[in-house]
């Protein structure tokens, strides 16, 4: 990072600066807020329009809606990834174009639920990307958002060892216990580092319990591992899940997933369905 930054480093605003670049530039004017993106409710590319997910509930701030979650799998040999379900090719008017989905514990799951502040313009979001598989990878970059993560190396899959020590891990923000958090990116290899789709994954106890009575965290949170798409769905920031001390000011942004560019809380520990207008991707990307 350049010397002449203006944003200090307890803002962490670099992050978002960072977020934007790899989101909301793209997107234009279409991110800048709820009213603004129901413009793309019609397609001119792949798919869009409005439909229901599943997310993280938005506790407080400008967000207009909660995080969309991944759902996850894990594999023979421990590595976790994310549900990308065969792609098909459907007709919407008078237009053909490609789509991953499925139904899961009731609920359909499309990958359209990601396409939204400029993601739908990278590479890994066509449901047929080349080169993309939907393991979990660790990002070099953000190898410093928890300590723990030193150890691992930028590329490497996340296994679900990585993960162990959650009942009681801490990092001295907020209650420990909750979780422990990873940040990865996610079918986002050899690709330009604008272009990488940032996620975070938690492992938890309360995800566990919530297993017991919910068919569909059953189904999509193996062994208490929940992973949401991390941009703020405000303004395509980068949030984080106990990554700043600053984030106790908001509600309880301590020990939930918190925005620190425009102060959105979200609950990664609440899962509930909600409405999403997605942006279409940009016409070639399915051919």
């Amino acid at each position: 990072m350049a010397d002449d930054d203006n944003y200090p480093v307890e803002s962490d605003r670099r992050r978002f600066v960072k977020g934007v670049v790899g989101g909301g530039v793209l997107s234009g004017l279409l991110t800048v807020g709820a009213a603004s993106v129901t413009m793309a409710t019609t397609p001119s590319g792949g798919g869009g329009g409005r439909m229901d997910y599943r997310g993280a509930v938005r506790e407080m701030g400008p967000a207009p809606r909660g995080l969309p979650q991944i759902p996850i799998e894990i594999d023979d040999e421990g590595y976790l990834q994310g549900i990308w379900p065969e792609p098909e090719t459907v007709e919407q008017g008078s237009t053909e174009y490609q789509v991953s989905r499925t139904e899961i514990a009731g609920t359909e799951y499309s990958t359209e639920w990601y396409q939204y502040c400029g993601v739908q313009t990278f590479p890994g979001i066509a449901p047929d990307a080349d080169g993309q598989d939907a393991y979990f990878r660790y990002d070099t970059s953000a190898s410093g958002d928890y300590p723990w993560m030193e150890e691992v190396s930028g590329g490497d899959r996340i296994h679900i060892e990585d993960l162990e020590g959650y009942e009681d891990w801490g990092n001295g923000i907020g209650e420990d216990g909750l979780g422990k958090p990873a940040t990865a990116t996610w079918r986002s290899q050899n690709v330009a580092a604008e272009n990488t789709i940032p996620i975070i994954v938690i492992r938890s106890t309360r995800i566990e319990e919530m297993a017991q009575d919910d068919e569909w965290v059953a189904e999509t949170c193996p062994q208490g591992c929940v992973a949401y798409l991390n941009k703020c769905t405000h303004f395509c920031c980068v949030p984080g899940y106990k990554r700043l001390g600053e984030s106790g000011n908001y509600g309880n942004g301590d020990d939930r997933i918190y925005c620190n560019c425009h102060q959105s809380v979200y609950n990664p520990f609440d899962i509930t369905e909600q409405q999403l207008i997605a942006l279409p991707r940009p016409e070639g990307d399915d051919e």
